[in-house]
């Protein structure tokens, strides 16, 4: 079955809390998509995030991000007035997310509202509580500590409970019981509001396509909680780190910083830890899109401490032994594989025998220097084509960097007669949504003809990632119709 959608974060959609919520503006876009004749919304990683803002580093593998707890909803319930929100600053500016504003403001907001919210007569905070007690518990103790220390990572903690000594733990959670209380206020409200923007979605035909992150961060509840997860030495020190080795577009490869897993110690408990987290994300997702697949393949490991990624060494993964287990154990999980980069004929071979479908991004495809595995001639049916990713400038902006050699390539291959930034970019679009491929996702920024400035992330960057959004009234009706006509055009 042929289907389309459009990738947009939840902290790019419009409103006036100076960052996206699960308000208003979620179920107007929901709307608007079924109205486009889409069928699927893809989001980016839910998870709390910390210096950097990046979603795909956050301090839980389980937890949501507090920012996205819609105000509006909160005062609906009675739990913070509408003037006192109005004494809050989150930003001045409806195009740009102002990270430190949010910080500044938000927990503010959500402290005003956990001290009226009655929690002890809550019976379905209580239920959440014991649903989620395996990861919830150690998370908000993790950040009820990690702000005891000033919010510095748990490796500069005092060793007592840095290493979860038993005296050490039952002190902090004394003396912070309300603290932790809070947090996991915070965590049922995320999930109470999200449960019912994924209904609504769910309910007018629209699927969520989650995405998660293979490698946890460094500075996280997961690590701190459970060591043995991971490649970790007896002082709960990595023994090595992720990335990528040294190429062509860097001397020094990428050292990323995220612990390695401990694949044997996994195997030994029958994956019992992937399996909650992939039991977790069908909660969350109706598709899971698995970032970094090519991990579990073979994953690069660079000694901890080094401060390049030129002296690491390429490691076996665990291969279909975890996909049968979570297959044996969950039933089908609907999971797109982000194969992209430097693929192996042993990765290949993992995503074939996987069955789920890989990614092709178009604007990898037009290197007239070699042949590319992303032009749509070479595409079959199970794969999901993207005109880009979150980590791909927009098609406009990428346009203002391609080569000219790449420029006519592209143009002789899309049959485009007119060098005009609107008419290539138009072309790759259409070229997406024509293609064989089962899905065809395009972010938001195409429609609505976006330059490089609507850039999500730039790999390898800190300052301005994950700060465009989209202003209230933009995805309009002339481009709902727009979407909609190319939908129908191309039998999506």
């Amino acid at each position: 079955m042929r289907k389309s959608g459009i990738l947009l974060p939840i902290a790019s959609l419009p409103g006036k809390y100076g960052i996206g919520t699960f308000g208003k503006e979620a179920y107007r876009f929901i709307d608007s998509l079924k109205e486009a004749g889409q069928a699927y919304w893809q989001i980016l990683p839910l998870g709390p995030t910390g210096y950097g803002d990046s979603p795909y580093q956050s301090f839980s593998t389980f937890a949501g991000n507090p920012y996205y707890i819609d105000p509006e909803m909160l005062a609906e319930e009675g739990l913070i007035l509408e003037e006192e929100l109005e004494r809050f600053d989150f930003g001045n500016n409806d195009n740009y997310i102002d990270y430190e504003k949010i910080y500044n403001s938000r927990f503010k907001v959500l402290r005003i509202a956990y001290e009226n919210c009655n929690l002890e007569y809550n019976g379905a905070f209580w239920e959440f509580v014991g649903e989620n007690k395996f990861w919830l518990e150690d998370y908000a103790l993790f950040m009820a500590v990690k702000n005891s220390f000033g919010g510095k990572s748990f490796a500069e903690w005092d060793d007592d409970i840095r290493l979860r000594r038993e005296e050490a733990m039952q002190l902090y959670k004394n003396r912070y019981a309300d603290e932790i209380n809070f947090y996991m206020f915070q965590q049922y409200y995320f999930m109470k509001q999200w449960k019912k923007l994924k209904s609504y979605a769910n309910e007018n035909g629209i699927q969520i396509i989650g995405d998660i992150p293979i490698y946890v961060a460094f500075d996280s509840a997961d690590t701190w909680s459970d060591p043995k997860l991971f490649q970790f030495d007896e002082n709960g020190k990595p023994i090595a780190v992720a990335g990528c080795p040294p190429d062509a577009f860097s001397d020094l490869g990428q050292l990323w910083g995220n612990p390695l897993y401990n694949w044997e110690y996994h195997a030994q408990t029958g994956y019992e830890w992937w399996t909650k987290r992939m039991f977790h994300c069908r909660k969350l997702y109706d598709i899971v899109r698995v970032d970094h697949f090519r991990g579990f393949d073979s994953y690069y490991a660079i000694p901890y401490g080094r401060e390049d990624a030129k002296e690491g060494v390429w490691e076996q993964g665990p291969g279909m032994a975890l996909f049968d287990t979570l297959k044996e154990k969950l039933g089908e999980t609907q999971i797109i594989a982000e194969d992209l980069g430097y693929l192996t004929p042993s990765v290949l071979e993992l995503v074939r025998n996987s069955g789920f479908p890989g990614m092709k991004v178009l604007q990898f495809a037009f290197d007239h220097r070699e042949p590319s595995d992303y032009l749509p001639h070479t595409f079959h049916h199970n794969c999901v084509v993207y005109t880009g990713t979150h980590d791909n400038d927009t098609l406009r902006g990428w346009l203002t960097e391609l080569s000219d050699e790449a420029r006519a390539y592209a143009m002789e291959y899309m049959h485009i007669t007119i060098d005009s930034d609107e008419e290539i970019a138009e072309g790759v679009l259409r070229l997406a949504m024509s293609s064989v491929a089962n899905i065809c996702i395009v972010p938001i920024q195409e429609y609505l003809e976006k330059d490089g400035s609507a850039r999500i992330n730039k790999p390898a960057t800190l300052g301005n990632n994950w700060k465009w959004r989209m202003l209230e009234g933009e995805f309009d009706a002339k481009v709902i119709e727009k979407i909609r006509r190319m939908t129908w055009l191309y039998g999506r």
